[in-house]
């Protein structure tokens, strides 16, 4: 009898044979002429006991080398402190052609934290490092930047909702055996800027009192002024935003005993606003009504009257390394007589010169033509000198020259350009 054995060996070799077939039918043949991966940064960890395994799955935009002579990057992990709360120094050394470029970060763990923590952290802190080399590789184009904490600037817990408040006051008083001047000024400010939506108002009032001592005569006199101003500035897009000025004002000064102006405004910016802190060119058009009531008859036979004005302004800014600067031009005009108009031209440069210290030059120059509340009585000489009165005028002019130091933060780092500080009114006192 024969035995089975023969045929049994050769069943099993053609079925090893079926299944090896079967095997490479289902891995896909390379893609002949595809282009080879990049050749990942070779990087040797400088940290006896490190699991080589763990980083190389943190890390897979590098090459682990286990020698110090293949390597373009060492990586130096040395603890600090006492086990249990050490720190740790990682020191980045750049071989071949980085050679010179190091760095040294430190990782401090979080108290109590679990050894997986701890390597955990450790890597995200030398992934952070060796992006600095893997940047000038070609396996940059492969590489992309998230930020974890990927909140909105307005995410942040905030009980005030981004309202900021800010209130003011003072006094000045001064007097010799002839003469006594007080001032009091007042003002409340509540804003609120957020990407999406801008507002911003102001409440103010100030009062000053004279009294002079003539020997045959005594003259005193006083003045008053009060106002609010509001603005709300809605955001469209990158390029337009829309939105309201409101301002009510009072002043013995601008012979104005009531002053309601209401004026909704659009703006254009030629640049996206997300570059705003680079440049910026901004133009904003309003139109709007104004309702008056005057203390004294105008030059014009006026004691209150309703007036329709618009404007338009430009406003260009540019920021760079050494400052940042400024200039501004608005012309604007009232329908019932385009005659009473005016035109304001302003610039400003800033000059960084250590941290927050800043030297500025500021200027400003208006054409004016359009003093409509004007008292038709004038002004007497006393109310010249002491410049109680608005006085006729075909222009005035500002310059400044001075320093400027800020610091401290903020909770937001929101930033709104739109419209501007929104800052003036409008007014036909202006």
């Amino acid at each position: 009898m024969k035995s089975s054995k023969p045929k049994t060996a050769a069943l099993l070799v053609a079925l090893v044979s079926l299944l090896a077939l079967a095997a490479d039918a289902q891995v896909p043949p390379p893609k002949p002429g595809g282009p080879p991966p990049p050749p990942l940064p070779r990087v040797f960890l400088d940290w006896p006991g490190a699991d080589i395994g763990f980083f190389r799955a943190e890390i897979p935009f590098v090459e682990f080398v286990p020698g110090l002579e293949e390597a373009q990057v060492r990586v130096l992990v040395t603890p600090q402190g006492p086990p249990g709360s050490e720190t740790f120094a990682v020191e980045f050394s750049g071989l071949r052609e980085f050679q010179g470029d190091g760095n040294t970060l430190s990782y401090v763990p979080n108290p109590g934290a679990k050894p997986e923590d701890v390597r955990q952290g450790l890597a995200g802190m030398i992934k952070i490092g060796l992006l600095r080399y893997a940047a000038k590789t070609p396996v940059a184009k492969d590489l992309t930047v998230r930020f974890l904490d990927q909140t909105k600037p307005t995410a942040v817990v905030d009980k005030w909702n981004s309202w900021v408040f800010s209130l003011s006051a003072n006094t000045f008083l001064m007097g010799e055996t002839q003469y006594k001047d007080g001032s009091y000024y007042g003002s409340f400010s509540a804003n609120r800027v957020t990407p999406e939506l801008k507002i911003r108002t102001s409440v103010y009032g100030d009062l000053q009192k004279v009294w002079f001592d003539l020997g045959d005569d005594i003259y005193e006199s006083s003045s008053h002024g009060y106002g609010f101003s509001g603005l709300v500035v809605k955001s469209l897009s990158q390029h337009w935003s829309a939105g309201a000025f409101l301002s009510v004002e009072s002043s013995t000064y601008s012979n104005l005993q009531v002053s309601v102006s209401v004026a909704p405004a659009v703006e254009y910016n030629f640049f996206p606003y997300s570059e705003s802190t680079k440049k910026q060119f901004r133009v904003l058009y309003r139109i709007g009504y104004t309702g008056a009531r005057y203390h004294e008859e105008t030059i014009f036979l006026k004691t209150a009257e309703s007036l329709l004005q618009e404007s338009l302004a430009w406003a260009y800014e540019v920021v760079r390394p050494w400052g940042n600067a400024t200039l501004q031009l608005e012309g604007s005009h009232f329908f019932h007589d385009l005659s009473k108009n005016r035109v304001e031209l302003g610039g400003e440069v800033s000059f960084r010169i250590w941290r927050g210290l800043s030297f500025e030059v500021d200027g400003n120059y208006t054409r004016i033509r359009d003093q409509i509340a004007l008292p038709r009585g004038g002004a007497s000489y006393e109310e010249v000198l002491l410049r109680q009165k608005q006085l006729a005028t075909g222009y005035n002019y500002s310059f400044s020259v001075g320093l400027n130091f800020s610091f401290g933060s903020t909770r937001s780092n929101i930033v709104n350009p739109r419209f501007g500080n929104g800052g003036q009114s409008f007014s036909i006192s202006m």
